[in-house]
């Protein structure tokens, strides 16, 4: 028979387990979204993007390359447990994203409603891992520090790095692109914005 704090641990580890993969297929169904419609987003997420259009290698396996020099800082400043979490979280991104279309068939999508509910979407995968103390890697990795420091909230970091590396996709995207591009940034950082708060939404 397990010890009471053996069970916990391991009712931890489930629950972190189930987070981990439902805020992976948010994170991918957003993605697919996007990439549907030819969006981009910010972070590394963007940059991966930025790789797919230009070399036609697929969108999962710039993401995962792109995320590897970051878990340098994360196992530094956040430790082990969170530096596999997002290992593991990435990993089923970069999976996932590439592998729904596969899965899922999307004949058409309106480019405004792509923006709105795939950053939606992608917010809340994010507040998913957030809460679970996992990250989708790179600048969320950075977010997260630089908030525990006091210094910025991490979705309005996110939302203004996010802005200016769309922006800058304007070498490779059209202007309406972009717009509907910062349209969907903003939908994602609103949601991290308002939700993923210090010692909101604790119970009593």
């Amino acid at each position: 028979m397990h010890s009471p704090s053996r069970a916990l641990l391991m009712h931890r580890h489930r629950d972190d387990l189930m987070a981990l993969l439902t805020g992976a297929l948010f994170l991918s169904l957003g993605l697919v979204l996007f990439r549907k419609v030819g969006l981009l987003t910010g972070g590394t997420a963007g940059l991966a993007f930025l790789g797919h259009y230009a070399s036609g290698w697929s969108f999962g396996t710039w993401f995962f390359v792109i995320n590897l020099p970051f878990y340098a800082l994360a196992w530094q400043r956040k430790g082990a447990e969170f530096t596999l979490k997002t290992l593991v979280s990435v990993s089923a991104i970069s999976v996932l994203s590439d592998w729904l279309p596969r899965w899922i068939a999307i004949a058409h999508v309106e480019p405004l409603y792509a923006a709105v509910m795939g950053g939606t979407l992608m917010g809340c995968g994010m507040l998913v891992l957030f809460r679970h103390q996992a990250s989708v890697g790179g600048l969320g990795i950075l977010a997260l520090v630089l908030q525990e420091r006091g210094k910025v909230n991490a979705g309005t970091f996110q939302m203004a790095v996010d802005a200016l590396i769309v922006l800058a996709a304007l070498a490779v995207a059209d202007l309406r692109q972009v717009a509907l591009s910062i349209l969907g940034a903003v939908m994602l950082n609103l949601v991290l914005a308002l939700n993923h708060r210090p010692g909101r939404y604790m119970a009593a």
